[in-house]
């Protein structure tokens, strides 16, 4: 008679993990009505080897919206991270404070003006009946650095398809065109470099400006969970697609304004009430722009180059548990 072997006390515990992880995974799963397929991640970094173009899954907590911790080879959710814009527009201040900035759909709103770079939002969003405000969510952004333009948006669409690219980009007023492939990559040939890479087939880019600043951003729609639990009435017309961003900066001055902007000046103290559920900022009428590309809400700074420059970005002794140096990850100032 054969002899079995004996199951080890190590391997029982692993099996119990392994069924515990997707027990968690099927539940979170099961509370938006749908089978979630976490989205893979790597890290881009040739500096960290140990971890250069390993795959990860992002958390159960962040399915979707994460990126890796090169330092710390370990997927984090981007929407928590200091310079995130996210949802019914959430943001995440340099000072590592959440607040909440709805403007209004169908307009644009500086987020980011200092001396040389001024970044403008276009809201969409949707009139709620029962709230005074509009539920609204950045659609796309219009960035200006030196003599350039730079656009990254969502197309709208009504049936998402996460293998249907639906990003538009152009510098310059010339459009874009990336291949669909993770990876491929678009660049200037002169200086200031900007580079434009996908970090996924479809919908995901980071763009960088050497020296100024870098964002990644997501193409995501608005699910019809989401849409019931916070009453978004999304019908089969439009699914709002929009962008969940991240920043990160490397030269902003002490001037710096905007919506997001101000939370990086030295001395800022933020002005959304704490304590509350969703703290909002106002300023409506400060961050207004007549359009993506203009530099005319009274928040700009933008080619005022006599304010003093003193930079924001230098902590020689900062590092953020993120592994994410820069301003763009603030921890605490």
């Amino acid at each position: 008679m054969a002899v079995v072997p004996a199951v080890s006390t190590k391997m029982k515990l692993w099996g119990m993990c392994a069924l515990f992880l997707i027990f968690l995974w099927l539940s979170a799963s099961m509370t938006v009505g749908f089978p979630i397929i976490p989205h893979k991640v790597r890290c881009r970094s040739v500096k960290y080897s140990p971890c250069y173009l390993i795959w990860h899954f992002c958390p159960i907590q962040c399915p979707t919206s994460c990126l890796v911790d090169c330092i710390i080879c370990k997927p984090v959710c981007s929407c928590n991270l200091p310079g995130a814009i996210c949802e019914d527009p959430r943001f995440v201040g340099g000072d590592g404070i959440t607040f909440y900035f709805h403007g209004r759909k169908d307009q644009d709103f500086c987020i980011v003006s200092d001396t040389n770079l001024h970044i403008n939002a276009h809201f969409i969003g949707k009139r709620n009946p029962n709230l005074k405000r509009d539920f609204t969510w950045v659609q796309s952004i219009g960035i200006m650095f030196g003599c350039h333009k730079l656009l990254v948006a969502a197309k709208t669409t009504s049936t998402w398809d996460d293998n249907v690219d639906r990003l538009a980009l152009s510098f310059d007023d010339r459009p874009i065109d990336l291949p669909n492939k993770e990876g491929s990559k678009w660049q200037t040939s002169i200086a200031p470099l900007v580079s434009i890479t996908r970090t996924g087939d479809t919908n995901r880019v980071v763009v960088e400006v050497e020296q100024n600043f870098r964002v990644s951003a997501v193409v995501v729609p608005i699910t019809a969970e989401e849409s019931r639990v916070h009453s978004y009435n999304i019908t089969d017309e439009d699914c709002f697609a929009h962008l969940e961003i991240g920043f990160k900066f490397y030269k902003l001055t002490d001037a710096v304004d905007g919506v997001l902007g101000q939370t990086y000046r030295k001395n800022y103290v933020s002005r959304a009430k704490m304590g509350v559920p969703m703290p909002v900022l106002g300023g409506l009428h400060k961050f207004s722009s007549s359009n993506i590309f203009a530099t005319d809400c009274p928040a700009s700074q933008f080619g005022n180059h006599a304010l003093p420059e003193n930079r924001t970005g230098e902590y020689p002794s900062l590092h953020c548990s993120s592994g994410l140096n820069g301003t763009g990850v603030v921890c605490k100032k």
